[in-house]
């Protein structure tokens, strides 16, 4: 199968104790050395699961991405099949093979250009200082909900056409669903999240959707209900994949690299210093904290055919994860990866790995992700860490679920 070692063949990557402080670094660190397309037998959290194949080093990653006649990304892009339902998420572009996912894809392009990005660019500041002005007079918050999470809702909100007071309980929606393992985020578990939760988010989505029937707008709801895709438009289930999609990976991102960046300049107080002396760098700091701290730890793909990968038998309908935590931190790409540089400015997976899947939002997350660093540091230049911080447990969703900071020295 593999020049594995015995202890590596019995290692299950996506294994929840594998995963309590994020990725597993230094387990990746060990395959890319040792066994860099790995084969795990199981999922310990999900029995009914089957094994996979763990891609970690990026040249491999950067195949598999682009070749999509072999690893589709149809049956499903998580590992697990047993969590977000697989109706859901083949309902969304994400979750498609060309052509139909460039068709639905290419509707949403031109209002994701960075030149059609740039001209929210005022609007996302002033939802920024909107949010930093309510923690006047404070000394402490939780950087990821009462900084990160309002300000990354209402901006996809406003692409969605959504009222501000709905911002809250749609990422919370969102949040639970993406989350669906760890036991805070979703403590029913999962097969209440389906048969309890789902269905309401479903009818508070169509309950938007008829009313952009009847009174058509210019966001990207509106968008989603009248596609037409070879002259038929989408169905139900579509919209509300793709409205999940959208809100999902305009909530969940941007939060997830924000503030893994501002614990990394807390942790790392020069190069914080060289930002507050220079604030040209932080797009580059943006660019290094992609690198080192991607929002989504992975995506699945499902082999179409016989290959080999890596020297290794992937068989027809075997799943293969790309680990982008991996993958981004790769010895043959980068000099001393583990090190935070915030002058490194470096290529990297955290957008995916090119061909068709490559993330729609880049622009707008990386003009999120500089405004929000920018205006954080003018802020609170001596923010510092006021506990520990927490991960949520997943394997899919890589996001801290707490930073505690103190604003001010």
């Amino acid at each position: 199968m593999s020049n594995a070692q015995p202890e590596l063949d019995a290692l299950q990557v996506a294994d929840d104790e594998l995963w309590t402080e994020g990725p597993p670094h230094e387990t990746f660190s060990r395959l890319r050395r040792e066994c860099p397309v790995h084969w795990s037998r199981g999922i310990a959290q999900s029995p009914h699961d089957a094994g996979f194949w763990s891609v970690t080093k990026a040249d491999d990653v950067h195949a598999v991405s682009r070749d999509w006649q072999t690893y589709s990304s149809a049956s499903n892009i998580l590992l697990i099949d047993h969590g977000v339902p697989v109706e859901l998420v083949q309902g969304m572009f994400i979750g498609m093979d060309p052509p139909k996912h460039d068709r639905i894809k290419a509707l949403f392009q031109k209002a994701f250009t960075p030149k059609s990005i740039g001209q929210h660019e005022d609007a996302i500041r002033a939802i920024t200082a909107g949010v930093m002005d309510d923690l006047e007079g404070r000394e402490t918050c939780d950087l990821v909900t009462e900084v990160a999470q309002p300000v990354v809702a209402r901006v996809i909100g406003s692409f969605m056409g959504l009222d501000p007071e709905d911002d809250k309980p749609w990422a919370e929606s969102i949040n639970q669903l993406l989350g669906f393992g760890d036991p805070d985020l979703n403590p029913k578990g999962i097969e209440q999240l389906v048969s309890e939760d789902l269905p309401p988010m479903y009818e508070k989505c169509m309950r938007l959707v008829e009313d952009r029937r009847a009174h058509p707008t210019d966001d990207m709801l509106s968008t989603l209900v009248f596609a037409e895709i070879d002259g038929d438009v989408l169905t139900d289930l579509e919209i509300f994949s793709g409205f999940v999609l959208l809100m999902a990976a305009g909530n969940d991102s941007t939060k997830a690299t924000y503030t893994s960046t501002m614990r990394a300049l807390m942790e790392h107080d020069d190069q914080r210093q060289l930002l507050l002396d220079d604030l040209s760098l932080v797009p580059s700091a943006v660019e290094e904290a992609l690198r080192m701290f991607p929002a989504f730890a992975h995506f699945r793909r499902t082999a179409t055919q016989d290959a080999t990968l890596g020297g290794c038998p992937i068989r027809k309908g075997d799943k293969i994860a790309l680990w982008y935590p991996s993958s981004n931190r790769d010895e043959d790409r980068y000099e001393d990866p583990e090190r935070f540089d915030v002058t490194r400015n470096p290529e990297h997976q955290a957008f995916g790995a090119g061909g068709r899947h490559f993330c729609l939002g880049t622009a707008l997350a990386r003009l999120e992700l500089k405004i929000l660093v920018e205006e954080t540091l003018k802020r609170y230049p001596t923010m510092s860490l006021a506990g520990e911080p927490t991960w949520v447990i997943s394997q899919f969703s890589s996001q801290l679920k707490s930073l505690p900071v103190k604003l001010a020295a």
